[in-house]
């Protein structure tokens, strides 16, 4: 049955609850948030979704608690918040309201449940300090949405209950973008195996527009790649591939008699009318046109080619 109420618990608010808010409001738009610990709420009931309160977790019931003794555990012993238990039950249906194909449902309900529902959980049962961020452990999610918490001393009775519809629109915000980024990837794999599979032995790759290519390339096993082309608002873009996840190191570095040049003194360095731009740190050239992009990198790669 589609809930009347999405009840989770009145007082202090956390990362966990407002972002299972987050989750339940989009499923189920008409229905009323209550935050409370009265018996009377946070006792299943047809007519509502319970969590992150009432000392049970029964997902038949509707009731979504992880603070009672018993409380779920995750296959590997990790625990769940209430976020983690919401995002398991709910979170599929969560990406099919946003429109994700049903291709990509599982994928991206994985990878964010690895990377950002996981951390969540963590960090409120204690599992995982916001300090391992070290100085920039202000900035994590969790503890940015509860700086939103009025000050102690705040007299006015409904204070609390603002800061928490204003906290779950900025938490909204987050979720929404972390989502549509994973779509997009997923979109742009699409593409960039196509143009891979186009480009045949090509050590250029032609891309539509500017998207994230490496996770595509690496998928695709095409090691043979050098340099990436595509066009961008009023020009076209030449950028290297990067050897690995972290640091960056390129497969292969734009001339160094390019670096740090742009208009006709690049035009001279490199002989191709239309070059305008060169990063010093050779990661990354611009043209005026597709013609004079595609041969700047096809002189990238000879050069290239040739150092090897």
């Amino acid at each position: 049955m589609t809930p009347d109420f999405l009840v989770t618990h009145s007082g202090g608010f956390h990362a966990d609850e407002l972002l299972s808010s987050v989750i339940l409001t989009r499923l189920f738009p008409k229905a009323l948030v209550v935050r409370s610990r009265a018996p009377e709420w946070i006792t299943p009931a047809e007519d509502r979704i319970i969590y992150d309160v009432g000392g049970a977790y029964d997902a038949d019931a509707r009731i979504f608690d992880h603070h009672q003794r018993g409380a779920p555990l995750r296959e590997d012993g990790q625990p769940f918040s209430s976020f983690g238990l919401i995002w398991k039950h709910y979170g599929r249906d969560y990406l099919a309201a946003t429109g994700l194909p049903d291709a990509h449902i599982e994928t991206v309900h994985g990878a964010f449940d690895a990377s950002f529902v996981l951390p969540i959980d963590l960090m409120d049962n204690g599992a995982m300090s916001p300090s391992i961020a070290g100085p920039l452990a202000v900035l994590t999610l969790p503890v940015l949405l509860e700086t939103l918490k009025p000050v102690f001393d705040e007299p006015d009775p409904e204070a609390l209950e603002r800061a928490f519809h204003a906290a779950l629109a900025i938490a909204r915000s987050f979720l929404e973008a972390r989502i549509a980024g994973s779509a997009a990837k997923l979109r742009a794999e699409d593409i960039v195996l196509k143009a891979i599979a186009d480009a045949g032995q090509s050590q250029v790759l032609e891309l539509p527009m500017g998207m994230p290519f490496r996770s595509a390339v690496m998928k695709s096993g095409a090691d043979h790649l050098l340099f990436v082309v595509h066009p961008r608002d009023k020009d076209w873009c030449l950028t290297g591939i990067r050897r690995a996840d972290e640091g960056f190191e390129l497969r292969a570095d734009l001339p160094a008699a390019w670096a740090g040049l742009s208009n006709g003194d690049l035009e001279a360095a490199c002989g191709i009318e239309g070059a305008s731009f060169c990063h010093n740190g050779r990661f990354i050239a611009a043209a005026k046109t597709r013609e004079a992009s595609l041969a700047m990198a096809e002189l990238a790669v000879s050069e290239a080619v040739a150092t090897v």
